[in-house]
């Protein structure tokens, strides 16, 4: 399946990337909840650090299995949308 956006951690991005036509969005620009908007600062906060801690394996784990809950989060606010999710950490897609 191929996803509309991608949550995913990249240090220089918003935390949602336009998997059609490349490149970061503003997460509150495509209709996601000022929670969820919030949740996906909070969480790319804690993915710079990881970047910065050179990636350890242990952060990565935790972070890929909150940005997926957030994924999830996304999906259920963008029906209309398919949402994945990119681990930077470990640079593959897992959903």
């Amino acid at each position: 399946m191929i996803a509309d956006h991608l949550i995913d951690g990249m240090l220089s991005g918003t935390g949602v990337r336009d998997a059609i036509a490349g490149g970061y969005v503003v997460p509150d620009t495509v209709g996601l909840s000022a929670q969820l908007v919030a949740d996906l600062a909070a969480w790319q906060r804690k993915y710079e650090d990881a970047h910065f801690e050179g990636f350890p394996a242990n952060a990565v784990a935790a972070l890929d299995e909150e940005g997926l809950a957030l994924a999830s989060r996304a999906q259920s606010e963008l029906s209309d949308k398919r949402i994945g999710y990119f681990s930077n950490g470990r640079m593959e897609r897992l959903a």
